[in-house]
């Protein structure tokens, strides 16, 4: 009988940590897949990607009910992964009121209320995605990763009286306790394959070799001498996306020196291209699940009240002034571009997630992902009718191709503990910021 290999497979070399998809070669022989540590179905990634200020609704609806047969135009290049996704209308955040940018963020993953406060006495409530981290979590490298595209450096009030931290932090593993996010790929790029050690520590060793998998190659290569055709070429495609995700990155940092415009809001030495930026986020997030490196992340798209313009779709006026349309029609339709942009990228990521094989699947399978905003209406800051987005097959528990549409106003909370339940954490209820149960929630039928 074979000796299989261990899911926890790593390659190490200088300042490198290198870890492996699943591999045929991790299921011992004679043994069903379901019954071993590296059945994908066991692993229950859980994600969350947070679209800023809201949408115009009447282009985000689905038309139909109950089937996404059709698709709006918002959602439209959702065409080729509508099968995985399930849009949810009429979901509220009735706790993210008195209707301001930094509650729409503080409460789109906590269901809980802001303390209105300028200083650092903020409270809010842990977070549906660190809820999860802390069961789901703790048998990876990274319990959990916090992403975003912007610098958020802001401190002070940003916002009708309320501290910068709640605009700045969509992820808090507890009241008092926001998690930075990071936006600069080289950054979380060390965090998924560095050994840890100091910066200093990190880039030492990165410039004492061409590329990180330069390191690795020895290992590499007496590893692949063990591996079938199969697991061979599963391992000889991750590692090309390793280091072209490495080469971009790169790339983007020679070209810093050529930008003589930096933008503000971006760290120096990212993508001037506010897409290809990210795309290189999703792409290290696709490495990173398929690494099984973590199992839960979240992803800022911008922050609340960003002024970032969109050339590349042709949209030069700032995106916040954009949603205070005053419902001027020409103002709409550019909110609606950019609400498409942004889907757009996230269809790109759940196309990536379905074209990555995983046991009997794809990683898209085995993951569940909700994209959606804490605000509705963004010219009022209303908190109804949220635009939701479930995707991923949580690894048989979830289907998709569906719009449900509630009858009446639903509390988004009910969603979170859903999904929580999707990947196996049980939880009652969410609470608000004083630590007292504002409502039971119950899970949805999903």
């Amino acid at each position: 009988m074979k000796k299989s290999l261990p899911r926890r497979l790593f390659l190490r070399g200088l300042g490198t940590t290198l870890a492996l998809p699943l591999l045929d070669a991790m299921i011992p022989a004679m043994t069903a897949l379901a019954e071993t540590p590296a059945n994908p179905t066991r692993l229950r990634r859980l994600g969350f990607v947070y679209m800023p200020m809201g949408c115009d609704v009447t282009r985000w609806t689905p038309p139909g009910a109950n089937r996404l047969d059709e698709l709006s135009p918002t959602l439209s290049p959702l065409a080729a992964v509508k099968e995985h996704v399930t849009a949810i209308t009429n979901l509220e955040l009735q706790n993210a009121y008195p209707g301001t940018h930094a509650t729409s963020n503080a409460a789109f993953l906590s269901a809980a209320r802001a303390r209105w406060t300028e200083s650092t006495d903020y409270y809010l409530g842990t977070t549906v995605d660190q809820i999860a981290a802390k069961q789901i979590g703790q048998d990876t490298q990274l319990p959990s990763l916090e992403l975003a595209m912007d610098l958020l450096s802001t401190v002070g009030q940003c916002d009708n009286g309320y501290a910068c931290v709640y605009q700045n932090n969509l992820s808090w593993s507890s009241p008092t306790t926001p998690l930075p996010a990071e936006a600069h790929p080289r950054i979380v790029f060390e965090r998924l394959f560095g050994e840890g050690g100091s910066l200093a520590d990190r880039r030492a060793a990165l410039r004492k070799r061409a590329s990180l998998l330069d390191s690795v190659t020895e290992e590499m290569a007496r590893l692949k001498q063990q591996l079938g055709p199969a697991d061979r070429a599963k391992v000889s495609q991750y590692l090309e996306t390793v280091r072209e995700v490495e080469r971009r990155i790169q790339k983007a940092e020679a070209d810093t020196a050529d930008n003589r415009l930096p933008d503000l809001d971006r760290p120096v030495g990212v993508p001037a291209a506010y897409a290809e930026h990210a795309r290189l986020m999703f792409d290290l997030q696709v490495l990173a699940l398929q690494g099984d490196v973590t199992r839960v992340i979240t992803f800022q798209l911008a922050r609340e009240t960003s002024t970032r313009t969109y050339p590349e779709i042709g949209v030069a006026d700032p995106h916040h002034p954009l949603t205070h349309h005053g419902n001027d029609p020409e103002k709409i339709a550019k909110v609606a571009k950019i609400n498409q942009f942004h889907v757009s990228l996230f269809a790109e990521f759940l196309a990536k997630l379905k074209a990555t094989p995983e046991g009997n699947g794809s990683l898209l399978d085995h993951s569940l992902y909700l994209y959606g905003s804490g605000m509705g209406n963004p010219n009022v800051h209303d908190h109804t009718n949220l635009p939701i987005l479930v995707a991923g097959g949580a690894a048989g528990k979830m289907r998709g191709g569906r719009h449900i549409r509630y009858e009446k106003p639903t509390p988004l909370a009910n969603l979170h503990l859903t999904l929580l339940d999707k990947v196996g954490v049980r939880l009652d209820a969410f609470a608000d910021s004083q630590g007292k149960v504002d409502d039971l929630f119950d899970p949805l039928s999903l």
